[in-house]
């Protein structure tokens, strides 16, 4: 583990996060039941998978202290101009794509089933509020900054965003997962663009978690606020976005400042 420790992260954070939704797979694919309510409580592991996993890396692999990693996540004082960015971006990347959606007649739509709207966003909200904040602690806490150690920040991004996108396996074999209805070869592809907005925040605001998961959250929030956006268009808007940070602030950083390294 001292050696190899983001071999070792990614071992415990999928290992725990898919123990969590596996009974469930195994549900939906008739393989035996668990509509027993107390296997929710099973759900709490992909939740806290990533920032578990984390935390013993560093506790026994590195020998360090974990608490770094949870302090940034409170790391809030990062100016207005980031802070706008991190709540209004997603915001944005959302119409666009909805503008897109209608306008080009793009199909796979993922509808929230919940008609009421404002019950629909509560329950959003504390969805990601409950889980965004720890899967950052993990990818952009841990994972990003050690790889931003060896290599520039546009290869970091491709490989957090690839295995990022990987972790999330599982919810496409799980029948009666909303997910489950989506093109995963293009939502994967999205996944890894969207990775870049990541990348660019958190380095932006010098390792801020607070950022990251701030913009992690409302994503999912204003996805419940602005429905009927299509899988394609969300992808075609991130892959812009990437796009213009990487011609505007170069491969090695991805950001106005320098990289964030662990």
């Amino acid at each position: 583990m001292k050696k190899h420790p983001l071999l070792w992260f990614y071992i415990l954070a999928f290992g725990i996060s898919w123990l969590g939704w596996l009974p469930f797979v195994a549900s939906s694919q008739g393989i035996f039941s668990c509509n027993n309510p107390l296997f929710n409580i099973f759900l709490i592991l992909p939740a806290i998978g990533p920032a578990l996993a984390a935390f013993l890396v560093i506790k026994f692999g590195e020998k360090g202290n974990p608490n770094s990693l949870f302090k940034s996540l409170f790391k809030w004082r990062i100016g207005a101009i980031w802070l706008s960015l991190a709540v209004l971006t997603p915001l944005l990347l959302l119409i666009v794509g909805k503008i897109l959606t209608e306008y080009l007649g793009f199909t796979h739509v993922l509808e929230w089933q919940n008609e009421d709207r404002i019950a629909a966003l509560i329950t959003a909200f504390i969805i990601a509020l409950i889980a965004n904040p720890w899967e950052e602690v993990g990818w952009r806490g841990f994972a990003l900054p050690r790889f931003q150690q060896k290599h520039n920040a546009l290869k970091s991004t491709l490989i957090v965003g690839a295995l990022w996108g990987l972790w999330h396996l599982p919810l496409f074999l799980w029948r009666d997962n909303p997910m489950s209805n989506l093109p995963f070869l293009i939502w994967f592809i999205g996944v890894i663009a969207e990775a870049f907005i990541y990348t660019w925040i958190y380095n932006s605001t010098k390792g801020s978690l607070f950022a990251v998961a701030l913009y992690h959250i409302l994503g999912n929030t204003f996805g419940a606020l602005i429905p009927g956006v299509s899988i394609y268009a969300t992808v075609l808007t991130t892959c812009f976005a990437a796009l213009l940070i990487i011609i505007i602030y170069g491969k090695e950083n991805l950001a106005h400042t320098g990289k964030v390294s662990a």
